[in-house]
């Protein structure tokens, strides 16, 4: 039983009546029990409810969803109650509490606001129901578990770049076109020579039908895979900005989904840390985006060391055609946790790029010197730079591309990557 704020102020103004005698504060307590135990009685029995919870649509990080809650009175009093629809706190609910009358033999529906602070599977916890009796004393409560489960998608800010992203795509597919046989390319179309041109791509046999010397030009193969290869460890959890640097991840990847579906390239997807927590076989066309977000939206870092490995191994396991591999890893740690073998045996069958959101704070650590705690910090930060560097360098002379980047121009880096490859005719 639950009392209510008119029965606490009905006890106090029973105290200045009575005067604080005994014997009339005694007929008086007695007076109030009585009439709060037959108003409590006279409440709906919330056993006779029928809760259910009509599905929640899957809404983006930061942007507002919303849940129902059928509730039917099956029993033969009025209900008068509060009734409070609880979710994780990370689901962002309100109202906190809703009152409602709901008479015998009736329904009504509660909606609630969700607008959640962090992305995955945010679950219900509980519907508390708290049913009062007619003049509002007392109530019955119970909480009762009504499941429920909002599908919180990445946000996908990084799409403000898709326009501007795209409308080079086309350049590179229209006008700009490879001139030079190479791996990555195919045959476009025949053109009269001019001076510049690659002799190599000269066509004998079109030439000798020909007054002019003909050559041969190229444009980026369409149809090539594109391997996008998420590291899930501990790395991935560190906060870089406002967000974790596997959210950043998250997001280039829809970018660069985006940009190779509409480039006519197919996609895949291998997530890992000392497990595999993600898998999306080669999907092409319009199936890449909605897809590849059903796959990321469940991620979630994993405070494990990451087996480089192991993920290098599904990666090599996923396509056997040579494609371009997209690692998004943490290049702070990349020395300490075997990321540079890992990476020099895909180099051999695959074209690899290695991205890594950059931590504006290490600058700003290492400018600091005002006293001697800012200068030992300057110096830890100035060997993390370091460190970082030397990583950079070495994945440069094993023939990997590297894009670095704070997290929010990180996304179209990755983007700008991929065409520049494309643009080169090495995909």
């Amino acid at each position: 039983m639950v009392l209510s704020g008119r029965a606490v102020l009905l006890a106090a103004l029973g105290l200045l009546l009575t005067g604080w005698s005994a014997a009339a504060l005694g007929v008086y307590a007695l007076a109030f029990v009585v009439v709060l135990a037959v108003d409590v009685g006279l409440a709906a029995r919330i056993a006779d409810l029928r809760l259910t919870r009509e599905p929640v649509a899957p809404v983006r990080l930061h942007e507002q969803g919303a849940t129902t809650v059928v509730l039917e009175n099956a029993g033969r009093r009025t209900l008068r109650a509060v009734v409070r629809d609880a979710w994780v706190p990370s689901a962002g609910a309100a109202p906190r509490t809703q009152r409602v009358v709901v008479p015998r033999d009736e329904r009504r529906r509660l909606a609630t606001t969700l607008t959640p602070t962090r992305r995955g599977e945010r679950s219900a916890s509980r519907v508390t129901v708290r049913a009062f009796g007619p003049i509002g004393l007392g109530a019955r409560q119970r909480q009762l578990r009504v499941p429920g489960t909002l599908r919180v998608l990445p946000a996908f800010a990084s799409r403000r770049f898709l326009p501007e992203k795209l409308s080079r795509l086309r350049q590179i597919d229209g006008a700009v076109l490879v001139r030079q046989r190479g791996q990555g390319s195919e045959f476009d179309t025949l053109r009269t020579y001019v001076l510049g041109d690659d002799v190599r791509a000269i066509d004998w046999r079109a030439t000798a039908r020909s007054r002019d010397l003909v050559v041969r030009t190229w444009r980026p193969e369409r149809d090539r895979h594109v391997v996008l290869a998420l590291d899930t460890g501990r790395s991935s959890a560190a906060r870089v900005g406002d967000e974790p640097r596997l959210d950043a991840a998250l997001d280039a990847c829809l970018l660069l989904g985006a940009l190779c579906a509409r480039a006519g390239d197919r996609v895949a997807l291998v997530a890992a840390d000392v497990e595999v927590r993600a898998r999306l076989g080669l999907t092409g066309g319009r199936d890449v985006l909605p897809r590849l977000v059903g796959a990321l939206a469940p991620l979630e870092p994993a405070l494990v060391e990451t087996d480089p490995q192991l993920l290098a191994g599904q990666v090599l396991r996923q396509v056997s055609k040579r494609s371009l591999v997209v690692l998004f890893s943490s290049l702070d740690t990349a020395a300490d946790t075997g990321l540079l073998p890992a990476v020099r045996r895909l180099v051999g069958r695959h074209e690899v790029l290695v991205a890594s959101p950059s931590d504006p704070t290490l600058d700003q650590l290492a400018t600091s010197r005002a006293d001697p705690l800012e200068v030992y910090t300057a110096a830890a930060a100035e060997q993390a730079v370091l460190a970082r560097a030397t990583v950079v360098a070495q994945l440069d002379l094993a023939g990997v591309h590297v894009v670095e980047g704070p997290t929010d121009v990180f996304a179209s880096r990755v983007a700008d990557a991929y065409l520049d490859l494309k643009a080169a005719g090495r995909l």
